[in-house]
């Protein structure tokens, strides 16, 4: 764990002897989960490490950082042909502070393309495996960083989540990923996808990890304007249990579509916070049932928008001799971008296009507006203190079982995009096994409350064993 190498690290632990340990086992590794390694400048950062240890939350911790996240020097290109040998100039904002704090990169974990994706499937390098079982994806759509961490590969890593995107991966690979409050985390650098919806993250092997990467790069950037200041803290404020929390449970989140298995862990949760000094009771939130369609409007529209600067010309690929700029632009973008991202595009050009404006995309925020309202209703003051459900309706499915059907595929976020259409924080935590399987339990809170969040977790995760069990693919 994070917590633990630290320790080490200060006691006067060889942070290059710690980061040579992890290039070794990820040049064994068979998940694919990572795209770019950065081992030369990691080791020779390390080094420098040992020959004068810096302070810092993070001093000499190696971490991997998600393919969608700026890293000057270090090639981000989101899984994409069309981003290929892209290397920013300049760093995210996440990117300074943890540096500035002393962690070292070691490398860009595969993603599905531009983050458009529930398994890690849609990569061209090719989809990454879950530690749990080979035969199966790790989520998506930071699957690569999920599957690191769950192996061994990283102490921890940075993912974004714009529909589910680091809970889903934490849920299927048996850690923690925490998605926080919009606005709380800077997404300067973070390569766009759909930027109303989308956050940065940690993904950790425990909540007391999540808690301190939180701590390192929450807070305000006036290079964000959707940035908010942050309270911090988080690691320092995680003690203190559940006893005296009322605990919401959304009748729309069990029922059809769950695995009983699923279903039952998240129970046999709820049964121990209770034991823990929590009490509970059911509410309701009752637009969920929309919040796909409004969701996939939302996020395509905006993608559509975004990826229109990815042409060739300004970055990324190149095929050879121009000829007009109209058919030089369509053969980039269409050998470029792999068929999920050109749905989405095709998608959302059409949501956005005249005569469907209304009828599609103004109708959906609408629809946004009151997801928004049901959240702020159970948790307002006299109703819930934090909202907990299953993370993932199922554990991780076989690799090709569901990429030819994408509506299947969007069904699995039914759990988690409410959650980014109402901007407020949530995090996955190990509660289970189905047939050996990890199952993740959802714990949602107030905006900004990060804090409430993680000190249930905290909490639920000091009880139960889940978070110690390992996967067999650890080399």
């Amino acid at each position: 764990m994070l917590r633990m190498l630290k320790e080490r690290l200060e006691a006067g632990a060889s942070a290059e002897e710690e980061v040579s340990a992890l290039f070794s086992k990820i040049n064994k590794s068979r998940l694919n989960a990572y795209n770019v390694l950065s081992e030369e400048a990691a080791l020779e950062r390390a080094r420098e490490y040992d020959r004068s240890p810096w302070g810092g939350l993070l001093a000499g911790v190696p971490i991997a950082i998600k393919s969608s996240i700026s890293t000057k020097g270090i090639e981000t290109n989101c899984s994409s042909r069309i981003l290929t040998g892209y290397i920013p100039p300049y760093d995210a904002t996440v990117i300074e502070r943890l540096k500035e704090e002393g962690a070292i990169i070691i490398g860009k974990t595969n993603m599905d393309e531009f983050a458009m994706g529930t398994s890690t499937e849609t990569s061209c390098f090719g989809p990454t495996k879950n530690p749990w079982d080979a035969d199966r994806v790790p989520g998506g759509s930071s699957g690569g960083s999920a599957a690191a961490v769950a192996a061994g590969e990283a102490p921890c890593a940075l993912g974004s989540d714009t529909g589910g995107s680091i809970r889903c991966p934490a849920s299927f690979c048996g850690i923690v990923g925490l998605k926080p409050t919009y606005g709380l985390v800077s997404r300067y650098g973070l390569v766009s996808y759909a930027n109303s919806l989308e956050q940065i993250g940690p993904l950790t092997l425990s909540v007391e990890d999540a808690a301190l990467v939180l701590d390192v790069i929450a807070g305000h950037d006036p290079r964000d304007s959707t940035s908010a200041r942050s309270e911090g803290g988080y690691f320092a404020r995680i003690e203190g249990g559940v006893d005296g929390l009322t605990l919401g449970v959304p009748q729309e989140y069990f029922g059809e579509g769950v695995d009983p298995l699923v279903e039952k862990a998240v129970w046999d949760a709820i049964s121990k916070l209770e034991g823990l000094g929590a009490s509970w009771k059911k509410v309701s939130l009752p637009h969920t049932r929309y919040a796909l369609a409004a969701y996939y409007i939302i996020a395509m529209s905006e993608a559509s928008s975004n990826l229109a600067r990815f042409d060739g010309l300004r970055y990324g690929l190149r095929l050879g001799a121009d000829q007009d700029w109209h058919t030089t632009f369509s053969d980039i973008r269409a050998a470029g971008f792999g068929p999920e991202v050109k749905r989405r595009i095709l998608l959302g050009t059409y949501a956005l296009s005249a005569g469907y404006y209304g009828r599609y995309y103004l109708k959906a925020l609408k629809v946004r507006t009151l997801i928004k309202q049901d959240f702020e209703r159970a948790l307002s003051a006299g109703g819930a203190d934090l909202l907990v459900t299953p993370t993932m309706p199922f554990p991780a499915f076989r690799i090709g079982e569901r990429i030819e059907d994408p509506l299947s595929l969007y069904m699995a976020d039914v759990f988690t995009v409410p959650i980014n259409l109402a901007g407020v924080p949530a995090i996955s935590v190990p509660c289970g096994f189905a047939d050996g399987l990890p199952i993740g339990l959802q714990i949602i809170g107030r905006h900004f409350d990060e804090a409430a969040v993680l000190r249930a977790a905290k909490a639920y995760e000091g009880a139960t064993p889940y978070h110690e069990a390992v996967p067999k693919e650890v080399v």
